[in-house]
């Protein structure tokens, strides 16, 4: 076992809804302590200029561009991040000399795997500044270097956490982990077969675009709307009819993949229902292509406090010998986990580990990454 260090995660997803923070003992291959977390909202004004923020990206070529609102834009959701850990800090009784690195995955805002480029706006630089902690940001980017898809990057955490499940007899082989959050993706962990993932389909994106365009929500919380209506199998079909699912060669998905419902397709439960089920559905296409069904889903992200899609994921995986299971009912938190695998992987990148494997992205072999900015330590050395 080498140094364990104490690490905090920083994640910001597709859903643009806020930073999740988490705070991990690791020694980057063990996970030794999963300590506290929490969620940090955005207000609704910061969520709409992140919203603009990606209309601005769309002419971006080279990853350090920052045309239109981004340079700005970047500046503002990096300080933001720095009160979140000076926060996070506070409500733990933590130092800044306590915590050893930050995992720091800044804002996707262009995910373009086919052109090799991927841009994450967030300045590590200044965050190390602000929190006076060492933080490790940009972890994508060497991943597309090596010719790798840069997403998924979270099944490295995934793995491990899966031992300790293993170790203790908790779960059925093969696993997977699903996370819903705006993109769906799947891990895939057997016996023997390393470690598998990719991008699963469209999560909650459709439908948090059509309630908030139909019903002024930012998304179904709880799946009140889609209780209230029924699946359109036409409609349904059509998703599912996409290209991606039926591709041999997986892919990682930008939120603009799948295009949104319009007012002529559905009514406002109707479109939520079937939405909720395409989420659903796409998890059990997208795990065709897999070496063999998982005998076990484990559902962490957002959508799985949605139950009309856990419903619908439950009976699809019943049906292919599956069980599924909310990663509270394993004691994890499905909240945190991806703040969780960013603190892990900032631990990974110190040590030089890799983040990413032929298996995950179809980078060439596995790969380490991440940029380190150097905190400004002599700061804090008083403080103990």
């Amino acid at each position: 076992m080498g140094k364990v260090l104490t690490a905090i995660g920083l994640m910001s997803g597709t859903s643009m809804d806020g930073i999740d923070v988490a705070l991990v003992e690791t020694d980057g291959d063990t996970i030794i302590r999963r300590g506290p977390s929490a969620g940090y909202a955005y207000e609704a004004r910061f969520r709409d200029r992140l919203k603009l923020g990606l209309e601005d990206a769309r002419s971006i070529r080279k990853r350090d561009e920052r045309p239109g609102t981004l340079a700005e834009l970047e500046r503002n959701l990096t300080l933001r991040h720095a009160e979140v850990v000076k926060a996070f800090l506070h409500e733990n009784n933590l130092l800044p000399g306590t915590v050893d690195v930050i995992g720091f995955h800044g804002q996707t805002v262009l995910h373009r795997p086919d052109e090799a480029l991927t841009v994450q706006i967030g300045d590590g630089d200044l965050l190390a500044r602000e929190t006076l902690i060492d933080v490790v940001y940009d972890m994508r980017a060497n991943d597309m270097a090596h010719g790798g898809q840069g997403a998924p990057l979270i099944p490295a955490y995934h793995a491990a956490l899966v031992r300790g499940l293993s170790e203790g007899s908790k779960i059925e082989a093969p696993v997977a982990f699903v996370n819903i959050g705006g993109i769906s993706n799947i891990t895939f962990i057997g016996a023997g077969e390393g470690i598998i993932a990719y991008d699963s389909g469209p999560g909650n994106t459709l439908i948090d675009q059509w309630v908030e365009a139909h019903a002024g929500i930012p998304y179904d919380q709880g799946g009140m709307v889609a209780s209230e209506g029924s699946v359109l199998p036409e409609l349904a079909a059509r998703y599912l009819a996409h290209p991606f699912f039926s591709s041999e060669k997986r892919h990682s998905l930008d939120r603009s993949d799948f295009a949104p419902l319009t007012a002529s397709d559905a009514s406002l439960v109707d479109g939520a229902r079937t939405l909720a089920h395409v989420t659903a559905a796409a998890i059990l296409r997208s795990a065709r292509h897999l070496p063999k069904m998982p005998a076990t889903y484990i559902v962490c992200g957002g959508g799985r406090l949605n139950p009309v899609i856990m419903r619908d994921l439950a009976s699809l995986a019943e049906a292919a010998g599956g069980r599924v299971l909310a990663a509270e009912a394993l004691g994890l938190n499905g909240d945190s986990m991806e703040a969780e695998a960013w603190a892990y992987l900032a631990v990974r990148s110190l040590r030089g580990l890799p983040l990413s494997y032929p298996g995950t992205t179809g980078v060439s072999r596995p790969v380490s990454g991440g940029r380190l900015a150097a905190g400004p330590k002599d700061a804090f050395r008083s403080q103990g």
